[in-house]
């Protein structure tokens, strides 16, 4: 009895709705853009989440980063020139960064430590026939791959018996390999780097990732899809301790051991501990600030915990076109009532009671912000695969999103539609069938 008697109150709301088609279509407009704009924006914002923290789990969880800076007194000393007098070349030589020594110290010293992975990263130009490429030359030792959760597509990475031998050996990455090798096989040739040749052994996943540095200290946004890498020992060897670069009659020589050095924990735990000694040891054989830390576990935290923020925000501002949507639903109820106050009263006089006539109002406020809510999620969960498609932005729609969206708004059909079928089942029969 009661299923049947709620059937026939939706079927009367939607037979109401549907005398005012066009009125019915604006007021729900309200809940389909509030949902659409909840599911895309947390979307958009999702994606944004995940590619910065896909971006910091590459670098590791486990590991540790160490990076040589030029210290703040040197990078003065150099924008204001120095050296040479009478018109001749200037010049400056800097020395600053980690050292061989300080790998050696990691690794024995600090508790929980898994591997130290060293590496010397140099500017130069790849050739091969006429093909010449600017990328990153990479000085590493042969367990690179496993700390740095990197992939070997063809062939192999560096040997032990290359790092001995310090052979004129390289890997190269897919984007480099597909620039400098557009039709040959790149492991059946060399490349020239500098005045050498290097024979190509591997070719290495590429990593859209600017997380390298260049010799100059600064983060170059160089891609690691466009890295060489060779022994450490023949980087030594080759380039020398001591890099020159020369620009407008003048020259900067640097002298920096190591670039970075990757510190491999046996444990998350172990990385929590591990970050203060690093700081404590390192400091008492720098006399200046010429080194950073940077651990991906930290930022990976606070990634997740910008993501929480961001989606409240985001979420937040959406949810303030379901608001609107849910105002103007109220509106249009509201005189809706007013017009059809001589059909309330004719209904209690026939013998509905307050209850059927706030059942009936209801209705149709449910029916047009659900009806509204379902149109806005397929709008919304089309809207970020347009934008992606559009753009190189990822966008993510995830479940809880859409349940939140859709929710919200069969929430708003029900808080904004009470009040006026509670004025509707308030009106007076007598003074409702008086009404004109």
């Amino acid at each position: 009895m009661i299923s049947y008697q709620l059937a026939s109150t939706i079927r009367l709301g939607v037979k109401s709705l549907l005398l005012h088609k066009l009125r019915s279509a604006l007021t729900m407009l309200g809940i389909i853009f509030g949902v659409c704009s909840v599911i895309a924006m947390l979307a958009i914002g999702e994606g944004a989440s995940y590619e910065a923290q896909e971006a910091i789990k590459k670098l590791g969880s486990n590991n540790i980063l160490l990076r040589s800076v030029k210290p703040p007194e040197q990078a003065r000393q150099q924008g204001g020139g120095g050296g040479g007098g009478g018109g001749g070349p200037r010049g400056m030589q800097l020395k600053y960064g980690l050292t061989y020594q300080d790998g050696s110290r990691l690794q024995t010293t600090i508790p929980g430590v898994k591997r130290v992975l060293p590496m010397r990263i140099i500017r130069e130009n790849v050739r091969f026939d006429r093909n010449e490429v600017p990328c990153q030359v990479i000085g590493t030792l042969p367990f690179y791959p496993e700390v740095a959760g990197a992939a070997i597509v063809r062939g192999r990475f560096l040997a032990h018996i290359d790092e001995v031998h310090q052979d004129n050996v390289c890997i190269i990455t897919t984007g480099l390999a597909r620039r400098l090798f557009p039709h040959q096989d790149p492991l059946e040739h060399s490349v020239k780097i500098d005045a050498f040749y290097y024979r190509v052994v591997g070719v290495l996943q590429e990593r859209s990732q600017p997380e390298q540095r260049s010799q100059s200290g600064k983060m170059e946004g160089q891609p690691l899809d466009n890295n060489v890498y060779i022994p450490l020992g023949a980087s030594r060897t080759r380039f020398g301790e001591v890099l020159i670069r020369r620009a407008a009659g003048s020259f900067e020589a640097e002298e920096v051991q190591l670039h970075q050095i990757t510190v491999q924990m046996e444990n998350t735990a172990a990385v929590e501990t591990a970050d203060p000694q690093i700081k404590t040891l390192l400091d008492k054989f720098h006399d200046q600030q010429d080194f950073e830390i940077i651990v991906p576990l930290q930022l990976l935290r606070q990634a997740e915990q910008t993501k929480r923020i961001f989606n409240i925000v985001l979420g937040s501002i959406a949810a303030i076109s379901l608001l609107v949507g849910g105002i103007g639903i109220m509106n249009i109820m509201l005189a809706t009532v007013t017009e059809r106050t001589r059909e309330i009263g004719v209904r209690r006089a026939l013998g509905a009671k307050r209850r059927d006539i706030t059942r009936q109002f209801l209705v149709e406020t449910v029916v047009l912000s659900v009806g509204g809510g379902l149109i806005g999620v397929v709008v919304g969960v089309l809207t970020p695969i347009v934008v992606s498609q559009l753009t190189t932005m990822k966008t993510i729609v995830t479940v809880w999103s859409v349940l939140l969206a859709f929710g919200i708004s069969g929430a708003v059909g029900i808080v904004f539609g009470l009040y006026p079928a509670k004025a509707a089942a308030r009106l007076d029969p007598i003074d409702a069938l008086r009404h004109e």
